[in-house]
């Protein structure tokens, strides 16, 4: 059993609750943080204990790391455990939390640093034959250097930010005649998101799917795969849908990007769970994209098709255990798909906010539901607005999509607009049923309203705010009018609403 008696869990909402539930398997006290707004939040009722870190503004409680370790400390806790988003790939926290004594339930930070630079990992992947998409490996400084690289390896390429992901500090040019302004563009934005304005440059990929593998490494030097997962649904570069095994895979590719993923794993002397996101073009060659150093959103699928329990494993790992599989345990059974569940426009895809006045999760054979909120609960302004995480299982994929077809029907969900109805239009789609998918798959088959410019954003934030200041002492509305979804976007993007 894991040598730890008590473990801090640094995170909110879904995740926090999961990472609960596994801290209780193992008879493991587990202790939870809550900003002000969290008072009353699901993972904190279902915490052993629980410290209040702060107001509502994540930059002033859950991302502060002083304040972490400190409850930890003050409540005896000897592991923290990071989850996902937060700190979890922050390698300064990582340092500290070992500096204070503690295990921080995740890699060291010098694989959570080579990582996060997405420069230094494609250097390191080309070192270790990991295939990467041609490109650079060094910043991109200027007009000039850009036009040489692509003199080299041709057009269309992507300009991406060193520091950072999620598609910001992305460009695509398609052309010479959008250098300089994609280039500025993503130079910018890289600085203003990351705080880091080095960006590099590489080959674009048409069509491409979004393939990632599973890896898990102990401190004992043992290294495994644990399938691969299907992330090509996304919108603005964030998945929407997930599944494993993937529509494409077969046993010789998953043993080829499998294999791959562990000599990314051991060239950044990784330990615990990881995932290695390779892009994959028409032909069936698949490309490093990055490494994900944390515990991934959609892990549950890769629990649904190999019965491995992932939290427990990586609590195990950090207390020094080794594995309690081995490569050759790993078998993929069945089919699993995890829709997110968000409160957002299923149109534009803009954040909502709102009241949970009703709220029914699904269940039946084959169905699970990874949940932080229950009903009366408020999505609020300060943080993700996903509400869960729907998986289903069955013995196939046709079968597991019928199943994840029932359990949309069966969500419940007032008070709040989400995306249910664009999840279910997605199942219903025949070239998802066919497995054809791409990374462009929504923008190709659900064409919405584009996101505005910034300067009607601030225009739409600026309507808000008089609209909420002349509506502040009216009623609660179950449905958040669209200026006050608006206002709530535009402070989600930074923008000065007051």
């Amino acid at each position: 059993m894991p040598k730890f008696s008590k473990i801090l869990i640094a995170n909110r909402g879904e995740i926090a609750v999961r990472i609960i539930r596994a801290c209780h398997d193992l008879d493991i006290t587990a202790v939870a943080v809550y900003s002000e707004a969290d008072r009353y939040s699901r993972h904190v009722a279902l915490a052993d204990e629980a410290v209040c870190i702060g107001p509502q503004p994540s930059a002033q409680s859950y991302l502060v790391a002083e304040k972490i370790i400190k409850a930890a400390e003050s409540t005896g806790a000897q592991a923290i455990h990071p989850g996902y988003g937060f700190l979890s790939e922050n390698p300064k926290f990582a340092r500290a939390v070992d500096q204070a004594g503690l295990v921080f339930i995740g890699p060291p930070a010098s694989a959570i640093a080579m990582m996060g630079d997405k420069m230094a990992a494609r250097a390191a992947m080309q070192k270790s034959g990991v295939p990467v998409v041609p490109g650079t490996i060094e910043p991109i400084g200027s007009e000039t250097q850009c036009r040489e690289v692509i003199e080299k390896i041709g057009l269309p390429v992507l300009i991406k930010a060193a520091g950072g992901g999620g598609g910001k500090g992305m460009r695509v040019v398609q052309s010479v005649a959008e250098i300089e302004r994609s280039l500025r563009g993503a130079v910018s934005e890289a600085k203003s998101a990351f705080g880091d304005s080095r960006v590099y440059v590489e080959k674009y990929i048409a069509e491409p799917r979004h393939i990632e593998i599973q890896v898990f490494a102990d401190s004992h030097g043992n290294y495994c795969y644990l399938g691969e997962r299907e992330c090509s649904i996304q919108r603005r570069h964030q998945k929407v849908i997930e599944e494993a095994p993937s529509p494409i895979v077969d046993q010789t590719m998953r043993r080829k990007m499998g294999e791959a993923a562990v000599a990314a794993a051991r060239a950044c002397g990784y330990v615990n769970a990881g995932t290695v996101e390779f892009l994959v073009d028409g032909e069936g060659r698949f490309y490093f994209l990055e490494m994900n150093t944390r515990l991934q959103v959609e892990h549950p699928v890769t629990e649904a098709v190999t019965g491995i329990d992932m939290v427990v494993e990586q609590i195990r790992v950090a207390s020094g255990l080794p594995l309690s599989f081995k490569q050759d345990d790993i078998s993929i059974s069945g089919h699993a798909i995890e829709c997110r569940i968000y409160a957002e426009d299923p149109i534009t895809f803009l954040p909502a906010t709102g009241r949970l006045h009703r709220y029914r999760e699904p269940s039946g054979p084959g169905v699970r539901v990874d949940s932080g909120v229950v009903e009366g609960d408020e999505i609020s302004v300060y943080y993700d607005p996903l509400i869960a995480k729907l998986v289903a299982w069955a013995g196939d994929r046709e079968t597991a999509c019928a199943r994840m077809r029932r359990a949309l029907r069966e969500f419940t969900i007032a008070g709040v607009v989400t995306n249910l109805d664009f999840h279910r239009k997605v199942l219903e789609n025949d070239k998802f049923a066919a497995g054809k998918l791409s990374t462009h798959f929504i923008e190709q088959n659900y064409s919405g309203p584009d996101t505005p410019d910034l300067p009607e954003l601030q225009l739409a934030a600026i309507a808000a705010v008089l609209a909420e200041h002349r509506s502040k002492h009216k009623a609660f509305s179950p449905r958040r009018d669209v200026g006050s979804r608006w206002l709530d976007f535009g402070r989600r993007m930074g923008l000065r609403t007051g």
